[in-house]
């Protein structure tokens, strides 16, 4: 079982000021979205023990950035408001939502958002 700890969005740098003082890295965040909610889990690591702690938000909400506290972080940070629209304050250098492309986008028809499906057809002879 992967077990999180709850946290606020006040918790969200003290959070990772504390475990940058304990030794801790950033692994990375993961996103889930949950319809009118969001879950950010942030993944942490020391001498292979992980320790993960989710904030839930409703949509819309302005995360404080951990780009100040693990540099990082805003590699992940800008990636997930390109992919879910995620704002942060604080976010340093913030690209925009151009991280991965030249302009901005509906982060939902991104190009590498798509599914796409390949038929395999076959062949006798």
């Amino acid at each position: 079982m992967y077990e999180t700890t709850v946290i606020t969005i006040d918790e969200v740098v003290p959070t990772a000021k504390r475990m940058l003082h304990d030794g801790f890295r950033l692994i990375t965040h993961s996103v889930v979205d949950r319809g009118e909610e969001t879950d950010i889990l942030y993944h942490y690591d020391k001498e292979l023990k992980e320790q993960a702690f989710r904030l839930s938000v409703p949509k819309g909400t302005v995360i404080p950035s951990t780009s100040g506290v693990y540099f990082a972080a805003m590699l992940v940070e800008n990636e997930n408001r390109d992919l879910f629209g995620i704002k942060y304050d604080g976010l340093v250098p913030d690209f925009n939502s151009t991280l991965y492309l030249e302009e901005v986008t509906d982060h939902f028809t991104a190009p590498f958002c798509k599914i796409s499906v390949h038929n395999k057809t076959t062949q006798e002879g």
